[in-house]
């Protein structure tokens, strides 16, 4: 049953990720942070997979976690697996998302809450998307930092970097991006915990 559970939660995830990429993301040219942002600055550049370069970037990665932090790699291989393939078959959606999305600012705020959905219901079963988050994580351990602030830096100086590679990316619109991925994940992953808070407080 555990297995099954895990298997939804990863399937549900992965759909969020992957709609948020590709009908919010990609018709306005927009970046997420991690290896989604590096995955997507490469797509823009030479038109290749999103899912595939994901999984490219993610697997020498994955290599680390599997020789120095093995609870990391099982955590999140399943997920990084599942996500570059339906991030790929669901890429037809950027058509849709460019008739339909109203503006580039609508784009990176809708898109970053829906990604953050995706990845705060993989987090709240320990499941990770793997990638340079999984890299900040060992990275944090090993500095002994706190994970969430090292992957907010990784996603910013990625951001940043591809808004001077790919002179129509802005930069403020990835950054909003950004944010709204954290804030999204952050409550997603806080919100059983202030669900049982206001349970006990009721029943005191």
């Amino acid at each position: 049953m555990y297995f099954i559970q895990k298997a939804i939660r990863i399937m549900i995830g992965s759909l969020f990720v992957a709609i948020g990429i590709n009908f919010f993301l990609v018709p306005f040219g927009l970046l997420e942070g991690g290896a989604l942002g590096i995955s997507l600055i490469f797509h823009y550049l030479f038109d290749v997979k999103v899912g595939l370069t994901f999984l490219v970037i993610s697997l020498p990665i994955f290599f680390l976690a599997w020789m120095f932090y093995r609870p990391f790699f099982y955590n999140g291989i399943h997920g990084m697996l599942l996500s570059s393939l339906i991030i790929d078959l669901l890429h037809p959606l950027h058509q849709l998302g460019g008739i339909w999305i109203p503006s580039p600012l609508f784009s990176a705020i809708g898109g970053g809450i829906v990604i953050g959905i995706g990845i705060g219901f993989m987090l709240r079963a320990d499941i990770s998307l793997g990638g340079t988050d999984l890299l900040a994580q060992m990275m944090a351990k090993r500095l002994r930092m706190n994970a969430g602030i090292m992957i907010f830096c990784f996603d910013i100086l990625i951001v940043t970097i591809g808004s001077y590679v790919l002179q129509s990316v802005s930069i403020l619109l990835s950054i909003t991006t950004v944010l709204s991925v954290g804030m999204t994940t952050s409550l997603m992953v806080a919100a059983p915990s202030i669900r049982r808070a206001r349970l006990q407080y009721r029943n005191h």
